[in-house]
């Protein structure tokens, strides 16, 4: 027979070959199969023939049925067969076919000669079971396979568009194949062009702003013409900026030191009418100052102060002064107008800081707990059910209103600033120094309505706190708490093999994870795993797996260093030191206590051991970072960021309505570096998604606002979908929530399958907090949750494989 088409073997073995005189049962037995079935093999396929055929063998026989030598054949050659196949469909572009598909169509073809039109064959059922399981209709499956190709990077042209739309169309058996295949066609090189206009459009848009600004910046004066401009003198023009009557609208830097003011000559013009009320204010200012006597030499003052010092008591510009970052705690009006009274409650972990502020919020007639995660927004809830309060709940994501309810469980974003309440809580306080979230921190903390604020964090925590107190107004009373159980470092390095039951490994990425959990795993421990990308619900579901000791061991990142209340015994670090996000550095005094602090449980293990795994540093490292004091932060001006208010006068102010434009004029002018209160946030993803967003026709500038607070990973292409949700919301379209994607059984998903779920879930978490806020443009939010849920169980059926394995090989 000949060899299959696109093979080419150079050598075959057949009856014809010499063999030696005396062979194995194995040998013989394949030299009577060739001979009977007339079929030729290549030499590199004899060694793993043998092999099947001599486990076939009965003992004693040299000889096997045609089928099982066929079978056998056709086992040693699927591997070459989905080769074939993944070389064949790669040239002709249909990317959309995976390796898996490839392998499941080797594994159906029976005929050991089997030709390139035989595996494509044995292909198509595959395909069409896979476009079916993707969706119910066939532009449903064309959704999901354009969704999971995404998934990896990869994007259809038009041409590759159309060739999936006729295989699916025949999966499905599309009476109408032509017009179904030019719909998709069509749809995806409408795609591409609306994607390039929008790209060109926010290009030109942001080079547009960029010149605004330049150009404004280039109109700028000096000091030398304000008085000129302002028709006052040079004393009174000095006068007039140290009372902050005057904005400086920007400030340069010199080499030596000093600065180099400039100011805004249309702001200056429109200041003329303003003269006269100004000097007849500094004039009656002055006449009082000298019936008190305070000219020693009984004369007025000859001299009006210098220019003041670099950041003190001089305002920004006058974008800063519309802003207003720079008071920003006087831009919470209803917690200004309470008479306000801040608790500030610290302590290591374990130390109980939340029982005594939940006692005085549940016995309060109103209020509201704010937390770090939505799943300890969660437990807030249900902290505060068990005491006998029903609590509504507000997440970026979620709402669950409870009728007649006075208290509200939040997450910190979410927080509430114009209901005034009797008692709020905010918890995890030292994330006021978190480069991305803290200035959410700042504005819950500056601007929660209630007239008694329990803070809740970290001893590290204390001076920030009492500095915005300090810009608030408000008195503080401070309460220092003390762990329940002690805590203490290990004398020696922890080998893998030597970890128990409620020890926590910790690592600092997933693939560290994932890495230590196999290696568990392949010594038959339960394991349970969490890390960031796993939903709340999961590394719920997972906690309670080692809680109740279905795993023995918890494997976790630093997400662990923030709610789930976990009982474990030893904390063992896998690494003492991490990415985060900038450089790789040591872990800090505060992360080794944050998260070692999770070791030790009140009435389970009375005491809490911190170690370190083997060949991963020393225990000294550990015990020295324990018994460290706190060390004093660096910077003590809390993070702001805008609102959609200060944008929107922002936006009228320089009479433009693009949010590229505004916050690039935020980021030039509103707060100085050396602002001697606040730092603004880098902004760095809202910046990116508003510059995106400038080629979108059709939002009005709060939209785009809302838009570039949306949570995306950028890292999955967050932004250009996000973009593209967009420019479909300002269409007019309705946007249906992404899907759950092709999810095998648990127990043959691979790591690759895992994060493509993870991903999924994000992208559903984006998708339902704008349903929140733009709900008829997002309006299956049921559907939504419905699939999160899917996604949630398939997630957690994954990581639960390692209990079924373990019993089998018991079994055996």
């Amino acid at each position: 027979m000949n060899a299959p088409s696109g093979s080419r073997p150079t050598n075959t073995l057949s009856l014809a070959s010499a063999l030696p005189e005396t062979t194995s049962p194995a040998r013989a037995a394949l030299q009577t199969a060739l001979a009977r079935t007339a079929l030729s093999i290549e030499p590199r396929e004899e060694p793993a023939l043998l092999r099947r055929i001599g486990r076939a063998l009965a003992p004693g026989a040299q000889d096997v049925p045609d089928e099982v030598f066929i079978s056998a054949l056709c086992a040693v050659r699927r591997k070459r067969w989905a080769s074939r196949l993944m070389d064949q469909t790669r040239r002709d572009g249909r990317i959309w076919i995976s390796r898996e598909d490839m392998e499941q169509a080797a594994n159906a073809v029976e005929n050991p000669d089997a030709t390139d039109d035989d595996l494509f064959a044995a292909l198509k059922p595959v395909m069409a079971t896979r476009f079916h399981e993707l969706g119910d209709t066939p532009k449903e499956a064309l959704a999901g396979m354009q969704a999971d190709l995404l998934d990896t990077g990869r994007i259809l042209s038009a041409g590759q568009t159309a060739r999936l739309a006729d295989a699916i169309a025949d999966a499905f058996n599309v009476s109408d194949r032509d017009r179904f295949v030019g719909r998709a066609q069509e749809a995806e090189e409408a795609r591409a062009r609306q994607e390039a206009s929008i790209e060109q459009t926010a290009r030109a848009r942001r080079e547009s702003e960029e010149k605004r600004l330049e150009e404004w910046e280039s109109s700028l004066v000096r000091f030398q013409e304000v008085p000129a401009i302002l028709r006052c003198s040079h004393r009174e023009a000095l006068r007039w900026i140290a009372e902050n009557r005057i904005p400086v609208a920007r400030r340069i830097l010199q080499k030596d030191g000093q600065e180099l003011w400039e100011f805004d000559p249309n702001e200056l013009i429109a200041l003329r009418p303003a003269l006269p009320e100004w000097r007849r204010i500094s004039e009656e200012f002055f006449d009082r100052k000298e019936k008190r006597g305070r000219d020693r030499d009984g004369r007025r003052d000859a001299q009006l102060p210098e220019p003041p010092k670099v950041g003190k008591h001089v305002a920004n510009s006058v974008i800063a002064r519309v802003a207003a970052l720079d008071r920003y705690a006087a831009h919470f009006r209803t917690a200004r107008a309470l008479d306000r009274r801040i608790t500030l409650v610290t302590g290591p972990t374990n130390s109980g800081k939340s029982h005594t502020a939940l006692d005085a919020l549940a016995k309060a007639e109103s209020g509201l707990a704010l937390a770090p995660l939505r799943l300890l927004a969660h437990e807030f809830r249900e902290a505060l059910a068990a005491r006998g309060v029903e609590a509504s709940l507000s997440t970026g994501e979620e709402r669950m209103i409870v009728e007649g309810s006075k208290h509200l469980a939040a997450t910190v974003e979410m927080c509430p600033f114009f209901n005034p309440v009797d008692v709020a809580i905010i918890d995890e306080a030292q994330m006021l120094f978190d480069p991305d979230r803290g200035a959410a921190w700042t504005a819950a903390i500056m601007g929660a309505p209630a007239r008694h604020l329990y803070i809740l964090g970290a001893p590290e925590c204390i001076p920030m706190v009492r500095r915005i107190a300090e810009l608030c107004g408000d008195p503080i009373d401070e309460i220092s708490l003390q762990r329940k159980s002690p805590l203490k470092a290990a004398s020696a390095p922890v080998r893998l093999n030597e970890l128990k039951a409620g020890d926590a490994l910790i690592a600092f990425s997933r693939r560290e994870v994932l890495d230590l959990r196999a290696a568990l795993m392949e010594r038959g421990r339960r394991v349970a795993v969490v890390y960031g990308a796993l939903s709340p619900e999961v590394r719920r579901a997972e906690a309670q797996r080692f809680n109740s000791g279905a795993a023995d061991i918890l494997i976790a990142t630093d997400a662990i260093g923030m709610g789930l209340n976990l009982s474990i015994r030893r904390v063992v670090f896998a690494a003492l030191r991490k990415f985060d996000g900038r450089q790789t550095r040591d872990l800090s005094i505060q992360e080794v206590k944050q998260i070692g602090g999770r070791a030790g449980r009140y009435g389970k293990h009375e005491e809490g051991i911190v170690a370190v795994l083997a060949d991963a540093g020393t225990p000294r490292f550990i015990r020295d970072h324990l018994n460290a004091d706190p060390i004093p932060p660096d910077e003590l001006r809390p993070l702001v960021q805008p609102d959609a208010d200060i944008v929107r006068a922002i936006a009228t102010e320089i009479g433009s309505d693009s949010l590229y434009g505004v916050l690039a004029r935020i980021r030039r002018a509103v707060l100085r570096h050396d602002d001697p209160n606040y730092r603004l946030s880098d902004m760095e993803q809202p910046f990116a998604i508003a510059s995106a967003l400038e080629g979108v026709e059709g939002l009005d500038l709060t939209q785009r606002w809302t838009y570039a607070m949306c949570p995306v990973d950028d890292r999955d292409n967050g932004i250009s979908r996000l973009v593209g949700w967009a420019a479909e919301h300002a269409a007019g379209a309705r946007i249906p929530p992404p899907g759950t994607g092709r999810l095998p059984p648990p127990d043959r998903a691979g790591r690759e399958e895992l994060e493509r779920a993870e991903k999924r879930h994000k992208r559903l978490v984006a998708w339902r907090w704008l349903a929140l806020r733009f709900p008829e443009t997002y309006p299956d939010l049921e559907s939504a949750e419905d699939t999160t849920r899917k996604l949630n169980e398939w997630i957690e059926s994954v990581l639960r494989q390692q209990s079924r394995t373990r019993k089998q090989k018991e079994r055996r």
